[in-house]
């Protein structure tokens, strides 16, 4: 049988979804499951005049495919990203790509990452400036490379790979974006 729930328990069970629009279709997020992978994305601080945010996006802390319930904690992830870049970006912006501590295991796939570039508001995916990625890995180029033919030259130009952190520093100032101790 299923237990019944408190007034205080429902109440405690409703503030763990959070109800966002996407592509003007209501979604729920389910925050219980996605709270070990928030850390996923944050904001970077700025660059250049105005409001150009940088969104850091750091693949160590996704979760790893050999959960059971790894397609639905990466669809409310997902859900997540896209709602909080929404949430981030006000005019221009630059997403960083923190490749480098990442076990294959944990790094999203292709479906995944064309999933979130599709269902990106076209303002956002107009607004990307820059495509950073940090430690790329070979199996991150090949990918991208095999794939090119099929993304937009528009998108295609905004790719940039760094190797190292130093090589970052010189691109985009570093005072606000989060570094995990791991990369």
């Amino acid at each position: 049988s299923i237990p019944e729930y408190t007034a205080e328990e429902e109440r405690e069970d409703n503030r763990l979804w959070r109800t966002v629009v996407i592509g003007e279709q209501e979604q729920r997020i389910d925050m219980k499951v996605i709270e070990p992978y928030k850390k996923v994305i944050s904001h970077g601080g700025y660059y250049g005049d105005g409001l150009n945010a940088i969104i850091v996006f750091a693949a160590c802390f996704l979760p790893d495919s050999s959960r059971t319930d790894y397609n639905y904690v990466m669809e409310n992830l997902f859900l997540y990203v896209i709602s909080t870049l929404e949430l981030m970006v006000a005019e221009d912006y630059m997403i960083v790509y923190l490749n480098g501590a990442t076990p294959r295991r944990r790094m999203p796939g292709l479906g995944w990452m064309k999933k979130c570039y599709q269902m990106i508001d076209r303002r956002l995916r107009k607004n990307l400036k820059s495509f950073i990625i940090v430690h790329p890995s070979w199996f991150i180029r090949t990918i991208l490379a095999v794939t090119r033919p099929f993304i937009s030259s528009k998108f295609s130009s905004k790719i940039q790979y760094v190797n190292t952190l130093a090589e970052l520093r010189e691109i985009i100032p570093m005072e606000y974006v989060q570094i995990p101790d791991s990369i």
